[in-house]
Formats: structure tokens, sequence, C-alpha cells
């Protein structure tokens, strides 16, 4: 392995090589210096507060990636304190990628982007371990109960914040919001008038078979 000279920046070795080959040591330095937190600031804490989605990124003990995403309603993604935030895990399909990849390996990647108002993203890069919701609930005993079926926590996770630093705005699109109408559980409607069907089983409302992949051949090997 090569020495790296500059191991004591935030960031990886692989970034720095890149960094030095095309020219953006110095860009990169004043990033880190002025722009890179090991702890959410109190702007930061607000900023999570409000989010209603995040990206999420995780890889299993090879490495291997997922990528995905989460959203809830406003303040799903908790702020326990400056340094940890918590999400619940809602009813999914099942495969459980994100939750199997953290239980091997720690290590993930949350991305936040206000798309609407101030369009400024927030990364958030830390260590991540699984929670029961009674647990959680013992801990923060008001979190309420929320009255959608499909929004009642499988589980939790926690993350020890260890690099928190803005997205910039430049390529950020402006997107507009459209009112929701949400599904208490007791009917599914179509996907185009705007309603979200947390935790269904049904197909259609689910997506289906969108990308016509049940009929194709399969060639997936173990990873």
């Amino acid at each position: 392995m090569h020495h790296d000279e500059r191991a004591d920046r935030p960031g990886s070795h692989g970034e720095h090589q890149i960094q030095r080959e095309l020219g953006t040591v110095s860009r990169a330095d004043r990033f880190y210096d002025e722009q890179v937190l090991d702890r959410l600031n109190q702007r930061m804490k607000e900023f999570v507060a409000r989010q209603e989605m995040f990206f999420l990124a995780t890889s299993d003990s090879h490495g291997e990636c997922d990528s995905t995403f989460r959203a809830g309603p406003p303040g799903f993604l908790r702020v326990l304190d400056d340094a940890t935030l918590a999400y619940p895990e809602y009813r999914g399909n099942g495969v459980m990628a994100s939750l199997g990849n953290i239980r091997e390996n720690p290590h993930i990647g949350m991305l936040m982007i206000d798309f609407s108002q101030d369009r400024i993203g927030l990364h958030v890069n830390g260590r991540a371990h699984l929670v029961t919701d009674d647990t959680m609930r013992r801990r923060i005993p008001d979190i309420p109960v929320d009255p959608v079926p499909g929004r009642r926590p499988q589980m939790w996770v926690e993350v020890e914040v260890e690099e928190a630093y803005i997205h910039c705005s430049k390529h950020i699109p402006r997107l507009v919001g459209a009112p929701l109408r949400q599904n208490t559980g007791g009917t599914d409607r179509s996907p185009a008038d705007g309603e979200q069907a947390w935790g269904t089983d049904d197909p259609k409302r689910k997506g289906g078979d969108y990308f016509g992949a049940a009929a194709q051949e399969r060639g997936l090997a173990p990873r």
C-alpha cells in the first residue's frame, strides 16, 4: 500500500490520490477545513428534523453495495443528540438488504436533500447498529404510535455520526411537492392519485412487475 501523506485529512486514500491527479488538493482541503464536521451542529439538526426522506448507502462484509431511500413524515428521522441519529425501518418487501448489510458492516452513508425550499443537501456518514422497537421506546418514551399501520417500526437503526457535511446546491433540481392523501389501510387507490399506501401488500400499489422482470431468465450468483 502506498503511503498517504494526507492521511490526517478526512476522506479516503483513493480520494486523496484523485485530488492530486486532478489538481484539486487545495479545493479539497478548503472543503475539509470549512465544511466537514464530526457531529451535527444546530442548523444541521434542524435540517434533519424536517426531512421526509433520505437516501441510504450500505455494503456487506465483501463491499457489495446497495442503495435505497427511506421516507416518512417530518421527524421520522430522529436526532437523539449532536452525534446520534435514529430512523425506523417500516414494513417493506421482506428482503432486508440494508439491515442485513448493516449487521455485517456497520458503515453507512446517508444523504438528505431539500429539493423545494433551500435546494441544499446534507451528507451524514457513520456507524450503524440495529435496535428493537421496544428498546427504542424504553429509551425515548415520547415516540408516538403512528396511526398508519404501515408506518409502525419493525426495527430501528441508530447511527453514530462520524462525518457531516454539505451537498452544494448547484446541481440540485428544484422540485415542487404535491399534497398527499395518506392511506390509513382502508383502501388502495392508483399510484397516480398521489396517495401513499404505507406497508401495503397490494401488487398494483407496490408497482407490480413494472420493469417486466418476472419472466426474465436469471443469472445471479450468490454474493
